[in-house]
């Protein structure tokens, strides 16, 4: 028994093949393009990402042609705050599909917290009034584009994340229906009630009628012949946003258990059990899951800026020609020279939550050069983990049992020992990259009562690279003394 999976992330769109046990055999990927219109604004062409589902899925199943029938279901995990308005009628899309790093909703955010709002979005959706999140990008949509609060309105206009855009497609239509760990991402979504909120909608002008329905993460979303290429249809099973599907994966199912994905954005989510908290501090409270109508919850620290500064330096800076070169650039020197790099290109996410803040290099001297910014770089990227990862850890109620790590820079020894010395922890690397569309498939398997319980899914091998701390504790403090030193300037301009 086979399983298709669909990964739909910031910067490309992946099919993959697992196994039964969850071994990758195969995969495609297509990347597609960043639109940036304004300084703060990130947009995907969302007709874009429809072709290259298509393309990306076509491409996999026709090298692997003689075992098609062998596929159970097809998967699908997702950015997550992204949102996409389409026609009801023909599934296309009404504007460029607003990213979760797009800061045009930071008007709204200000305005209803200014209105003594943010308490009560809180205590609803367990995240904070920033433009990160959906909903003021919902808003200003609404308040922008001539015509589509009528639309909305009327029906004839839907509103989702990446994962209904593309189901409502891959099912013609028949199907418009998105899972709980998406929906609680859009500002809409109250978590303890797992339903879309009046209040919250009348809040960013978005008419419940045009979100789509709320289902488990290991329910059935119908079916697809992906646009005619299949003779017989499959199945569409296990829905998840991105960081959630990859917790899945990490067989992080005890309340303790925590994970960082590293990635464009790295997320930490940290298991709290069936009972959710929040924080005082700016720790988020997230929906990890939900089967069989039971909700898990997690605390989740947010890194807007993460693997995005290798690449800006890759590109942008003309550093290196691949993020390789550009780690053997960093470690061709033996420290930062003093230089830290603050990549709030867009703001800074927890546990300073400052959307205005913008990145800055600091430190440099007549000594320094390009190594000590790249090495910068990188460090920057588990200084952040550890930030995000002591704030959660006091409001936790829970101790830490286990970090785990995956994503494309697990690559980098020196990233993951590094993260593990920061945060005096054993991080537990997953050998597969691919962790986000792994969880999904796991979804799918136990919504398709191939394992009994998200426990019996816990109990399979998986292939990890320990990473211990080495470095002592006053040198950790040296090191993120320096960083702080750096932030403090960046938050006080």
């Amino acid at each position: 028994m086979l399983f298709l999976a669909l990964d739909q992330s910031t910067s490309a769109t992946k099919a993959l093949l697992f196994d039964a046990d969850g071994r990758s055999l195969d995969r495609e990927s297509r990347d597609h393009r960043q639109l940036y219109s304004r300084p703060g604004w990130v947009e995907h062409d969302a007709e874009e990402i429809w072709q290259n589902t298509l393309a990306t899925l076509r491409a996999l199943l026709a090298r692997q042609a003689s075992r098609v029938r062998e596929i159970a279901s097809l998967s699908i995990s997702n950015q997550r705050e992204t949102v996409v308005v389409f026609e009801r009628e023909t599934g296309r899309p009404l504007h460029h599909a607003l990213v979760w790093q797009c800061r045009r909703g930071d008007e709204f955010c200000s305005a209803h917290a200014a209105a003594g709002l943010e308490p009560l979005v809180h205590a609803k959706t367990g995240l904070k009034l920033d433009a990160y999140f959906s909903g003021s990008k919902l808003q200003w949509l609404v308040r922008n584009v001539a015509g589509l609060a009528a639309k909305l309105a009327d029906g004839s206009a839907l509103v989702g994340t990446i994962d209904a855009y593309l189901v409502y497609r891959l099912t013609r239509g028949r199907v418009f229906a998105t899972d709980s760990t998406n929906a609680s991402r859009t500002l809409l979504f109250h978590i303890r009630r797992l339903v879309w909120d009046d209040e919250l909608c009348a809040l960013w002008q978005v008419p419940a009628r045009a979100l789509p329905e709320v289902r488990d993460s290991s329910s059935s979303f119908g079916e697809t012949t992906l646009d005619g290429t299949l003779s017989q249809p499959l199945p569409i099973r296990g829905v998840m946003g991105d960081s959630q599907a990859s917790l899945f994966a990490q067989r992080c199912y005890a309340p303790g258990a925590a994970k960082v994905t590293f990635g464009t954005g790295s997320s930490l989510l940290l298991n709290i059990g069936s009972t959710p908290r929040f924080s005082t501090q700016g720790v988020l409270t997230a929906l990890a899951w939900s089967h069989a109508g039971r909700p898990t919850y997690a605390f989740e620290g947010i890194i807007i800026s993460s693997a995005s500064t290798l690449t800006w330096l890759r590109d942008q800076l003309c550093f290196a020609s691949d993020v390789p070169a550009l780690e053997q650039l960093a470690l061709s020197s033996p420290d930062n020279g003093g230089v830290h790099l603050v990549p709030a290109f867009t703001g800074l996410g927890l546990p300073h939550w400052r959307p205005e803040a913008r990145a800055a290099i600091l430190g440099l001297s007549s000594h320094s050069d390009r190594r000590h910014i790249a090495r910068a770089a990188f460090e920057s990227i588990a200084f952040q983990v550890r930030d995000a990862l002591e704030a959660m850890r006091a409001e936790a109620g829970v101790p830490l049992v286990s970090l785990h790590g995956d994503g494309g820079p697990t690559a980098s020894a020196f990233l993951m020992q590094l993260c593990a010395d920061l945060c005096a922890a054993e991080l537990r690397v997953a050998a597969m990259a691919d962790c986000s569309p792994l969880g999904a498939v796991l979804a799918a398997q136990l919504g398709l009562g191939l394992a009994p319980t998200v426990e019996a899914l816990g109990a399979r091998p998986r292939e990890e690279i320990l990473y211990s701390p080495r470095l002592e504790a006053a040198a950790v403090d040296r090191l993120v003394e320096g960083w702080r030193r750096a932030v403090r300037q960046v938050v006080q301009t």
